[in-house]
Formats: structure tokens, C-alpha cells, sequence
């Protein structure tokens, strides 16, 4: 029954297209959704020596951001399964409710054990989010047209990598840094408003038994790996004992947490999804070049670029934003591209070699490199990330039948924001590890002392300093971290292998082709061949809309 509230002739021009009403304003909500979530991944990490400051909780600095990290992570594969199970208007109107709720608690903190409770809620509400939105997508449009509409999404959360440090440091400047949580309450309630009123989602009327081991396990398993990412090498040592007990408690909750994942009814991660190609092809690709490439470079470079070129923070910020216009500028155009055609191989291949490249210039910088230089090489690997971003995703929803795509979806950005975490680790510690070498080596007797403690260094320190010792510190940041981009270059060429592997599936024009039993060459419009079997027990068009209406109600 067409919408009444839609004029005719945009009716059937939404008809044609294979869209629902009001789907553009449906659209809306949900990028404002997306943006809402991946920001306040970033946004408090400049305003956070103020906040810290206010609430007298230097010491648990770092809880402050990875509170939302951790629980956006374990939150991501929970409302990816239960979306498939349930149904996902309900959740994502939920997780929003959560993500405003967390930033109220986090925007009226007075003390920081208050502030990092509000963030944990803000993360289990940012991670049903980030994921709820994407499936959404892949529920109202064909993976064929899909391809536009993910391009943008993976967009947005490029964008906000760039924009969040900079939004935060210009709310703390000015009307203070409560903002960078009250900002999301007028956004959020229109998201809020925009989806309740015109979201149209099946809602599936059966009980699920609910995974409560499963969850605990990979919430046990996750904490281990994000603190012994966050806390190794950096704020205890990697022998201390603290650091080998979460190494020892994350291996042995991963393993029990797969293991449940066989036994379990309805499991969190169903195992079967490792048995696709393209999802574990896909998923490693994400977690090498994305996970690792984008957010070392997003993590280090401000550092860099504040120590070596002397610039200030928000200038750091602003020198980002080539990036995210290369993001821009290949992530929407590919997409465009990958609707026509129905294909994406070409894209990972493509952004791998362009990132693998970009690593090996960026290598080759020093102090003397044009600061317009470094802008080219921060854009080249925008170029090569918007080009894999939402492909990767895209490739694993194709890959699967509507029943799986949100539990595919959110199993894939998880094991990626796992990549991202250990990525940037991992590159952090070897940054810290050579540069503690390089200012020991280059700030000797005299030296040393016009250096004070080189833990306290700063930015401003720095440019304050005899222009010998200045120039032996920046030397020491330029040859700590520039090496690192070419120890990268061997990782993204074994994700340029991966890429070359990825099998193509072409994208096909219907939700209910996708990932089902129709033959390969099958008709891309045509309706299934005679006596195939329709998931839900169906047979042909006929039966499978009959099948809707028995088992679906809309939301």
C-alpha cells in the first residue's frame, strides 16, 4: 500500500528506485546517528587537560576515552545479533535514548568517576549506533544501489576522526567543554524524532534466548585487549604483572568465548560466518590497512606536526583535514560507481596500493619536508582509506542473507575497532620506545639539563628552548616517528595480497537475492527460478511477501 503522506509521483518515482517513503529523511537520521557516534570517539581528546584538570582526575586520564572505546566495542556485536533477531527499530531508537542518557550524566559530571560512567553509557549507546544505522541501510536499499548511500557513512566517520579533536578544543575555548557532550542532545533528539516517525523496519514477533555467557566472555576478552593495549609499554611495563595477567586473562577469554560460540543457541558471533571468504578476507583487510593505517597516522601525526613544525593544536587538527577530502572525494564517487556496475573488487586493491604508497613517502620525511608536502601525503592516504572505508562492508553484507547481515556488519566493525586499537598501540609504543632512544642519544651533559625532564616536554617547551637543544628534540621526533611509517609498508603489502584474494560477488539489485540460494547467473531482476527455496519456507515472489505478512509486523 503506497504511503498516503507521499505525493504520487514521488511515490513511484521511490517505487522505481526499490526505496521506502520518506527514505531520504530516513537517510538523514541515520547519518546524523553515525556522526553522533564515531565524534565522540575523538572529540574529548583535546579538551581532556581541562576536563582532567576541573575534575581532579589527572591520574585516570585515559579511562575518560577508553571507557567509550571499550564499551562501543562490546555493545557493536550484541545489537548487530539482536537487530537480526529481533528486529532493529526498537534497538536503534534505544541506542540513541542510551547516548543521550550517557551524555547528560557525562555533561553534568562533577567529578571524574562520574564523567567516566556517563562515558561507558555513551559508548553502549554509540556502538549500537554505529552499527544499527549501517544495517538499516542494508535493510531499506539493494546492495546494488547500497553502495551510494554506505559511501557517505563511511565518510562521516572519517570525517569525525578529524573534526572531533578540533570541535573539542574549540568548545573548550569558548563556551567550555560540557559542550562537547550537550551538543549531542539536539542532534540526537532530532535523530530520535526523524526515525521514530518515518522508519519502517519488519519487527520480528518471536523469543530469543539471549547469549548472556557469550556476552560476558567478549566483554571480558575485549577489556584484556583494549588495557593491555592501552596500559602495555606505557603505563606499566610489559613484564609487569598486571600487563602479563590481562595478556594471559584476554587469551584465555577469547578462546572460552569461541568456544561457547559453538554451543550457544543463538550466539553473539555465529562461527559460520568464518566460513565466507569474503567476511574473513574482508574483515582482516579492515583491521591492516584501515584499523592500523588511517588511525596511526590520526593518533601520531599532530604530535608530529605540533613538535617538528612547531604548530599549535588546532593547527595539527586543521592540517587533517586533507584527509578527510580525500576520503570525501573517493569513498562518494566509488560508490556512485559501484551502483552502476555492481562491482568493488577493484576499490580494496586500489586504496591498499595507494595507502602502501602513501606510508612509504610519508617514511621519507624530515625536517626540511614543505609542511605542503605533508599535506599531499595526508591526502593520498584519505584517497586510498575512502576507497576501502564502507567497500569492505559493503563486500561482507553482499556476502550474506538479510536474516545475517546486521550480525556480518557489526562482527566486521568489531574485529576493526579491535585492529584500530592494537594498531594504534602498537605503533605508540614503538614511537615512544625510538624517541625515548633518540632524545637519550641526542640530549647529553649540557643539553639534558636546558631540556628539563623530557616527559614534560611540550610544544611550547620546545620552541622555548636554545636553538641547539631545539633542534636535537626535533631531530629525536622526526627520526621516532617517520622510520615507523616504513616498518607499516610490509603489513599493508600482505593486505595488498588480501585484496588481490578478496572474491568479487556482484552486488545485486534485491534484499532478497542477497547472500540467498539463487545460482550465479540467475537474472539480476528476475524472480527466483522455478522451485527454489525462499528463506522462511517460501517459494517464488508470491510466497515470500505472504511470508512477510505472517511472520512480520510492521514497526
Amino acid at each position: 500500500m503506497r504511503d498516503s503522506t507521499v505525493p504520487p509521483a514521488a511515490a513511484e518515482e521511490q517505487q522505481a528506485a526499490g526505496l521506502p517513503p520518506h527514505f531520504g529523511l530516513i537517510f538523514a537520521g541515520l547519518m546524523v546517528a553515525m556522526l553522533l557516534a564515531s565524534l565522540d570517539q575523538t572529540i574529548v581528546g583535546t579538551a581532556l587537560p581541562t576536563i582532567v584538570g576541573e575534575l581532579h582526575g589527572v591520574k585516570h586520564m585515559a579511562w575518560v576515552t577508553t571507557a567509550y572505546i571499550l564499551a562501543a566495542t562490546i555493545a557493536m556485536p550484541v545489537y548487530g545479533r539482536l537487530g537480526d533477531l529481533i528486529g532493529r527499530k526498537a534497538l536503534f531508537l534505544s541506542a540513541i535514548t542510551v547516548f543521550i542518557a550517557g551524555s547528560v550524566v557525562a555533561g553534568l559530571a562533577q567529578d571524574i568517576e562520574t564523567l567516566i560512567i556517563g562515558r561507558g553509557v555513551q559508548g553502549l549507546g554509540g556502538g549500537g549506533l554505529m552499527i544499527t544505522s549501517q544495517a538499516i541501510v542494508a535493510d531499506l536499499v539493494p546492495p546494488r544501489r547500497r553502495a551510494k548511500y554506505m559511501a557517505p557513512m563511511g565518510a562521516v566517520f572519517g570525517l569525525s576522526a578529524v573534526v572531533g579533536p578540533l570541535l573539542g578544543g574549540w568548545f573548550t575555548d569558548s563556551v567550555g567543554w560540557r559542550w562537547s557532550f550537550w551538543i549531542n542532545l539536539p542532534l540526537g533528539f532530532l535523530a530520535l524524532a526523524v526515525c521514530a516517525f518515518a522508519l519502517r523496519l519488519p519487527r520480528k514477533s518471536v523469543k530469543v534466548p539471549v547469549d548472556y555467557l557469550g556476552i560476558a566472555l567478549m566483554a571480558t576478552a575485549v577489556t584484556c585487549t583494549v588495557l593491555v593495549a592501552d596500559w602495555g609499554g606505557t603505563d606499566y611495563a610489559w613484564s609487569d604483572p598486571l600487563v602479563v595477567g590481562l595478556i594471559a586473562g584476554g587469551v584465555l577469554a577469547w578462546v572460552l568465548f569461541l568456544l561457547s560460540q559453538r554451543r550457544a543457541e543463538e550466539p553473539i558471533i555465529p562461527l559460520r560466518l568464518f566460513r565466507s571468504r569474503i567476511f574473513n578476507i574482508a574483515t582482516l583487510l579492515g583491521m591492516l590497512v584501515i584499523g592500523v593505517g588511517m588511525f596511526a597516522v590520526v593518533g601520531y601525526l599532530p604530535t608530529y606536526l605540533q613538535m617538528v613544525y612547531g604548530k599549535s593544536a588546532t593547527e595539527s587538527g586543521l592540517l587533517l583535514i586533507p584527509m578527510v577530502v580525500g576520503i570525501m572525494g573517493t569513498a562518494i564517487p566509488s560508490g556512485h560507481l559501484m551502483s552502476r556496475n555492481g562491482r568493488y573488487k577493484v576499490y580494496p586493491i586500489v586504496g591498499t596500493a595507494v595507502v602502501m604508497v602513501t606510508a612509504l613517502l610519508m617514511s621519507t620525511m624530515d625536517t626540511e619536508t614543505p609542511l605542503a608536502l605533508v599535506c599531499l601525503y595526508v591526502f593520498l592516504l584519505g584517497t586510498g582509506v575512502g576507497m576501502m572505508m564502507q567497500t569492505l562492508v559493503l563486500a561482507v553484507q553482499n556476502d550474506f542473507p538479510v536474516s545475517d547481515v546486521g550480525t556480518a556488519t557489526s562482527a566486521n566493525n568489531f574485529f576493526r575497532e579491535i585492529g584500530a586499537t592494537l594498531g594504534a598501540a602498537a605503533v605508540g609504543a614503538v614511537f615512544t620506545h625510538r624517541l625515548t632512544e633518540q632524545l637519550a642519544d641526542r640530549l647529553a651533559g649540557q643539553a639534558a639539563g636546558a631540556a628539563g625532564d623530557t616527559d614534560s616536554l611540550t610544544p611550547a617547551l620546545v620552541q622555548a628552548l636554545p636553538e641547539p637543544v631545539r633542534e636535537a628534540v626535533v631531530l629525536s621526533y622526526q627520526e621516532a616517528l617517520t622510520p615507523v611509517f616504513a616498518y607499516l609498508a610490509p603489513l599493508f603489502a600482505v593486505g595488498l595480497v588480501l585484496a588481490f584474494l578478496l572474491p568479487e560477488k556482484k552486488l545485486s539489485n534485491s534484499n532478497t537475492e542477497e547472500g540467498g540460494p539463487f545460482p550465479a547467473d540467475a537474472p539480476e531482476d528476475g524472480p527466483a527460478p522455478e522451485g527454489t527455496e525462499i528463506p522462511g519456507g517460501a517459494e517464488g515472489t508470491e510466497g515470500r511477501e505472504d511470508t512477510r505478512e505472517k511472520d512480520l509486523s510492521p514497526n
